[in-house]
């Protein structure tokens, strides 16, 4: 299988809403834009996509039908510290704030309108207990 492209979906009761809040904080902008469906794709990488779909949606099988739970969306970026200080300054609201992480992480945790976790990451090199762990081409610098 070769897969063309992959995004996340996030399930919202608010799906206009929650689109605005990709396109002001995360710099998305709306490739399609229905009532019950937004498509992002972000204005810097036309390859970074995120879609919002209503929640109870006919197109979801019934049984999935609800508010996205359980997720966590990942942005890696240059300069998380200059994202964290921007985020809290447009009042995102913050679940887990800035550290370094020995595994090789330097990263804040803010939340959606719906409760989704959005981990915005800067790579930073990993201790020694956690550099094996790692594949070769994979080791952040």
């Amino acid at each position: 299988m070769r897969v063309t492209q992959y995004y996340p979906v996030i399930q919202s009761e608010t799906v206009s809403e929650t689109a605005e809040f990709y396109k002001r904080h995360f710099g998305f902008r709306a490739a399609f834009e229905a009532d019950w469906y937004v498509h992002l794709q972000s204005e810097v990488d036309p390859s970074v996509n995120l879609a919002i779909v209503q929640s109870d949606h006919e197109t979801i099988p019934e049984v999935s039908r609800g508010a996205s739970k359980g997720m966590i969306l990942n942005f890696e970026v240059e300069d998380v510290d200059k994202v964290d200080e921007r985020l809290r300054s447009e009042g995102v609201p913050v679940a887990k704030s800035l550290v370094s992480e020995p595994f090789g992480q330097r990263h804040a945790i803010y939340r959606d309108p719906n409760g989704v976790l959005i981990d915005v990451i800067t790579q930073i090199p990993p201790s020694e207990e956690f550099l094996s762990q790692y594949a070769t081409d994979a080791v952040p610098s």
